[in-house]
C-alpha cells in the first residue's frame, strides 16, 4: 500500500482514516475541486494533475498559501512557538488574544498552527464576531508537523488555493474536473448542534442546496460531484438520485459508551452515467 500522509493540521471531521474508501469512489478526471478542504486529507491522498482547494475560513486558505509559497520561513516561525515556555494557559490566552488583534497574515498563519496544536482538541472555532475562541489543550507535549508542512507544501505545487463558497467553487468547475465535497456533517437529530466552522452554521437548507447543486452540476454540466455526509435517513432522501454507497465507521465494540455517536458515512456520486431519470 502506498504511504498515507497525514495533514499537518488536526481537525475535525479530518478524513485521513476513510481516504483508501473514500478514493474507490472517486472518479478520474484531471483537476479535483474540493469546495470545503478542511485539512486536505483528500488532497494529500489522492493523484490528480491539479487542485482547486476551496474554503469559507480566510484563516485556513491565507495559511496554506504561505505554506505554499514560503515553507523555510514558516516553518522556521512556526517551529520557534513549540516549546515548552508556550505550553502553559497564560502563553495560549496571550497568542490567542495576538491572533485576534492581528491582521497581517503570515503572523495569523504561524499563531494559527500553535493554537491548533496547543488547543483544545484540535477545534477551529470563532464567536459571533469572529474572534478565535478554543480553550488551552492541556496536552504534555503538542508536536511540531515539520515533515507534513513540508509534504504539502510540495504537493501544493500542483493546487491553487481560494477563499469561497460552494457555490463559487461549482461555479469554477470546468471539463474534466471531479468535485468532492466534506460539507460539515448533517446534524444526528434536528436538536444536535453542531459546531460552526467559520461564520454562520451550515443549515439543513445549505444541505439541500449542496445535493441540488450538485445534482445539476452532474446532470446539465457533465461534472461528477462526490459528497460524503452522516449514512442517516436525511441524507438518504437528500441524495436521491445520486449512486450511493456506505462506508463503514470501525467500532470498538467492548466500549459501548463511545460507539454510540459513530455513524456510518455515505458516499453519494453524482455523475450523468448513472442517472434516474425519474427523479426529474
Amino acid at each position: 500500500m502506498t504511504k498515507k500522509h497525514r495533514a499537518f493540521l488536526k481537525w475535525a471531521g479530518g478524513k485521513f482514516k476513510l481516504v483508501e474508501e473514500l478514493s474507490k469512489h472517486l472518479p478520474k478526471g484531471q483537476r479535483l475541486v474540493e469546495p470545503f478542504v478542511g485539512a486536505g486529507s483528500v488532497f494529500l491522498n489522492t493523484d490528480y494533475d491539479e487542485y482547486l482547494l476551496c474554503d469559507i475560513n480566510q484563516d485556513l486558505i491565507n495559511l496554506y498559501q504561505i505554506v505554499q509559497q514560503q515553507p523555510e520561513a514558516y516553518i522556521t516561525a512556526a517551529k520557534a512557538m513549540f516549546v515548552a515556555d508556550m505550553n502553559n494557559k497564560e502563553a495560549y490566552y496571550r497568542i490567542r488574544a495576538d491572533f485576534n488583534l492581528s491582521r497581517d497574515p503570515f503572523t495569523r498563519s504561524v499563531y494559527f498552527l500553535y493554537l491548533n496544536r496547543f488547543g483544545f482538541n484540535g477545534l477551529c472555532r470563532y464567536n459571533r464576531k469572529g474572534g478565535f475562541n478554543v480553550p488551552f489543550g492541556s496536552y504534555k507535549k503538542p508536536y511540531f508537523p515539520e515533515a507534513e508542512i513540508r509534504y504539502f507544501s510540495e504537493k501544493a505545487q500542483k493546487a491553487t488555493f481560494k477563499c469561497i463558497g460552494y457555490e463559487g467553487a461549482f461555479g469554477l468547475a470546468n471539463d474534466g474536473d471531479v468535485i468532492y465535497c466534506d460539507p460539515p456533517y448533517a446534524p444526528l437529530s434536528t436538536t444536535a448542534s453542531f459546531t460552526t466552522y467559520a461564520g454562520p452554521g451550515f443549515s439543513l437548507d445549505d444541505q439541500a442546496l449542496l445535493a441540488r447543486h450538485s445534482r445539476h452540476t452532474a446532470h446539465k454540466r457533465n461534472i461528477p460531484v462526490l459528497i460524503s455526509n452522516h449514512d442517516i435517513p436525511l441524507t438518504r432522501e437528500l441524495y436521491r438520485g445520486a449512486k450511493l454507497a456506505t462506508i463503514a465507521v470501525q467500532r470498538n465494540i467492548s466500549q459501548k459508551g463511545s460507539s454510540r455517536n459513530k455513524v456510518d458515512e455515505i458516499m453519494a456520486l453524482y455523475d450523468h452515467h448513472y442517472f434516474d431519470d425519474e427523479v426529474y
